[in-house]
């Protein structure tokens, strides 16, 4: 039977030739494989090589500053690069910013469904997701700079509907990350907080031609674990690396929690209150749009605390939280640790998961919003400069059978008091996140309106909803002046059909 090849980071990259297409696994920290791609950076300085690579992620894979795929952020070491998330890789984006590699943003599913339709000898990915927004071809086409100048977006109709199509590369190398190895290079996932895409990755660059490099915690005796256990088989493996327990973490801020890859009762887990202030109350106002037995995604930043306020108040096990990263139920972890969660129920791949949230399985997301115009679109991926990129958003906020976007009213040294149970707006943040005209378009108004779609839009001292006229403002948080603190903080007005009542009274609780 074929084996792999067992060798050292720096043996293994060397398999990895100049001008490859690079596919790499993980969410953040988890699942990524930190030996490899430091062994990657650390060749690129010794040797000059590999050069000149494409790297294509689903997820974001990194810490923001120098871990994971900041590793390959480098002059001369990347070429292209097409990615579903920028903002935890900001040495990749600064090369992206300063026109000196061809970049592309796509969305999260749909990069994650690309493995598999390269794994299957197909073009690429068929999905109406990206259509209106600045991934549609006829805004942007998911290019992020001047460099950057052929289609790799089109449109095509099919069964007489407009739908994109997204090529795909084939891909020379892969890198994934496993618990453990038998000597068949055989590999499961026991400590890894997700599955991602590793299986989607391997057959991909297996049936192009190229290397599978995987690292591993451990090696373990053969035949010694259930065979439904492997999520990975050795036929797909070329070489397997141990990495050393330091870059092996389970995520970039936790070694190893056996909650996150363990079942049990919500009630067992701690969680921290959340403070009063303007994230409490615009966690509460949400949970009220949850009904029992929704399944719900919630984004990252502020949405998280909903969470924790549904656990405060006992009613965290009438509705199932799930993360896009392919965890289902339990509670999802923030920070470093964003795409686990504390005992879930079951944790399948990404593109599994994505197919599930493409086709309308969310009943309700939360997710955060940069900037919303006046006809409610809203940016999240390009702003102030900033290039964070569009993640699972795009997937997200164009399936989910209700939507609601939440964020402080205004960003930047916000001061927001509460006494007597009404809210007080002591000092205005410096940028306003409602303008007439959004940046880049991350979600199109206009087609929620098209499908009939609920949409919300929560802040900590006013509600809209999306009509076709616009944002329609419907509630107000005590305490709140609707001129003063609401209309002249906004570059427009909106609708005002009937007076707007007053915020749930559990809110500021």
């Amino acid at each position: 039977m074929r084996k792999p090849r067992f060798l050292s980071a720096a043996e293994a990259v060397r398999l990895v030739p100049d001008g490859a297409c690079v596919a790499t696994s993980g969410f953040v920290g988890g699942g990524h494989a930190e030996a490899l791609t430091r062994a990657l950076e650390e060749r690129f300085f010794s040797e000059g090589h590999p050069r000149d690579l494409t790297v294509i992620y689903a997820a974001g894979q990194g810490d923001g500053r120098t871990r994971g795929l900041n590793h390959l952020g480098h002059r001369g070491m990347v070429a292209r690069v097409i990615g579903g998330h920028w903002n935890l890789v900001p040495r990749l984006g600064a090369l992206a910013a300063a026109n000196e590699i061809e970049a592309y943003n796509l969305p999260q599913g749909v990069i994650s469904r690309m493995f598999r339709e390269v794994a299957a000898g197909n073009a690429g990915v068929v999905s109406r997701i990206g259509l209106g927004t600045f991934v549609d071809p006829r805004v942007e086409g998911g290019r992020i700079n001047a460099r950057t100048t052929r289609d790799i977006v089109s449109v095509i109709e099919l069964g007489g509907q407009e739908t994109l199509f997204f090529e795909a590369p084939r891909m020379q190398a892969g890198l994934i990350r496993a618990t453990a190895s038998d000597s068949f290079g055989n590999l499961s996932l026991e400590h890894e907080v997700l599955t991602g895409e590793v299986l989607a990755i391997a057959q991909a660059v297996r049936n192009s031609g190229g290397v599978v490099l995987a690292q591993v915690e451990k090696i373990v005796p053969d035949h010694s674990r259930d065979p439904k256990s492997i999520r990975v088989p050795g036929i797909f493996v070329d070489a397997v690396v141990v990495a050393e327990p330091e870059e092996h973490w389970q995520t970039y801020s936790t070694l190893f929690d056996p909650a996150l890859v363990s079942q049990g009762p919500l009630d067992a887990l701690t969680l921290p209150c959340l403070e009063p202030g303007p994230r409490r109350w615009i966690a509460a106002r949400c949970l009220e749009e949850i009904r029992t037995g929704d399944v719900v995604n919630l984004g990252i930043g502020v949405a998280e605390g909903i969470a924790q306020v549904a656990f405060e108040r006992g009613v965290l096990d009438q509705f199932v939280l799930t993360v896009e990263a392919g965890v289902i139920g339990g509670v999802p972890a923030g920070g470093l640790s964003f795409g686990a969660a504390s005992l879930p129920q079951a944790i399948i791949d990404q593109p599994n998961m994505f197919d599930f949230y493409d086709g309308g399985g969310l009943d309700i997301a939360f997710l955060s919003m940069a900037e919303c115009d006046r006809f409610g679109n809203v940016n999240v991926s390009r702003y102030g400069g900033r290039i964070p990129g569009s993640g699972g958003f795009i997937n997200i906020a164009q399936s989910a059978k209700r939507l609601v976007f939440v964020g402080t009213f205004t960003a930047g040294g916000l001061e927001v008091s509460c006494s007597g149970g009404r809210i007080s707006v002591d000092r205005e943040g410096k940028s306003r996140k409602f303008v007439r005209d959004v940046e880049q378009v991350t979600f199109s108004a206009s087609l929620a309106l098209k499908h009939n779609r609920p949409v919300l839009y929560v802040t900590e001292r006013a509600v809209f909803q999306l009509t076709p006229g616009g944002l329609e403002l419907i509630e107000l948080a005590p305490g709140v002046d609707l001129q003063r603190d609401v209309i002249s903080q906004m570059d427009f007005l909106p609708l005002l059909r009937d007076s707007p009542r007053l915020m749930g009274g559990k809110v500021l609780e």
